[in-house]
């Protein structure tokens, strides 16, 4: 299929792109390179199509008309939950405006579906007896970002509903892996591991026993890649490893990975910090026929293997 992976010269982007090429799609990537990076893409730009440009210009749309692609994959977008607080109009500008200039794209080429990232953070701060997060939980976004993400999730509605336009809206658990910045949902592995690649202390905020829902980001492309094909589209599926991993164990595992013991400094609990967090992935595994596949001992080691090759 004839793919637009925008955002993917990004983090997960890098990751769908290496498995939609090894699948014998053909990948055009639009990004422009504010956080992400053309080095990002197996031997840089020469990969496939590039396009450095904003997603929200008049004139991407125009040309995502012309390219006539089968499917889009809607990653691009401000990720920053800290960001999104201070500067609101910004979030909104680029997760909501530039998002409407993609479909506006996709409804009038004939694209036939659209793949979102969304994000965990749609659920905000969940009862521990509502955990494994379902996908019919109640939306409570306690950030900008959050909230122009389920923004995003009804346009996605509302445009199937009145043009048609298919769409399958992902909301990702805490992702890392190699290429990650300090930035986004799973930001703490990026940090950590380039610190223990470097030999430097961490720091924790709060006692360390607070939990998170860690997937590599070679699980969520190939989840990205499953929900293309799926026949059980137009709906929200999470993707996660349903497995609760708290601050300490991480560290734990990290260390082993670097063949080191890692102490890390304590620091007082910040404000607004979930304790615990963990989504249920059962609809995606039985409607988009996935599976998480990487052990996470194994992510960490080639995440902390990438950083020391940094």
């Amino acid at each position: 299929m004839k793919v637009l992976v925008t955002g993917g010269a990004g983090f997960i982007g890098s990751h769908l792109v290496r498995q939609l090429l090894a699948a014998g799609h053909e990948a055009t990537v639009l990004d422009n390179v504010s956080t992400g990076s053309w080095q990002h893409l197996p031997a840089g730009r020469d990969t496939c199509n590039c396009w450095e440009a904003d997603m929200r210009d008049k004139h991407v749309r125009e040309k995502i008309e012309q390219g006539r692609f089968d499917i889009i994959v809607h990653l691009a977008g401000q990720s920053m939950v800290d960001i999104s607080i201070k500067d609101p109009e910004f979030d909104a500008s680029e997760n909501i405006m530039g998002t409407v200039n993609i479909l506006e794209a996709a409804r009038h080429s004939g694209v036939k579906r659209v793949i979102f990232a969304s994000t965990a953070a749609a659920y905000g701060d969940v009862t521990e007896d509502r955990l494994p997060i379902r996908e019919s939980e109640k939306l409570a976004p306690m950030s900008f970002y959050g909230l122009t993400k389920v923004t995003v999730e009804k346009y996605l509605k509302l445009y199937h509903d009145l043009y048609g336009l298919d769409y399958v809206a992902l909301r990702f658990a805490n992702v890392y892996g190699e290429r990650q910045g300090d930035t986004g949902e799973g930001g703490v592995i990026s940090i950590f591991a380039k610190r223990i690649a470097k030999g430097q202390d961490i720091t924790v905020f709060g006692d360390g026993r607070q939990t998170r829902d860690f997937i590599y980001a070679g699980d969520i492309a190939a989840g990205i890649i499953a929900a293309m094909i799926t026949g059980k589209a137009n709906t929200v599926y999470n993707l996660s490893t349903q497995t609760e991993t708290s601050l300490l164990e991480l560290i734990e595992l990290m260390g082993k990975a670097a063949g080191r013991t890692v102490e890390p400094k304590f620091a007082a609990p910040r404000e607004g910090d979930i304790n615990r967090s963990v989504l249920c992935h059962e609809a995606a595994v039985q409607n988009l026929d996935w599976q998480p596949q990487m052990d996470l001992a194994e992510g960490l080691s080639r995440t902390i293997s990438y950083f020391k090759g940094c």
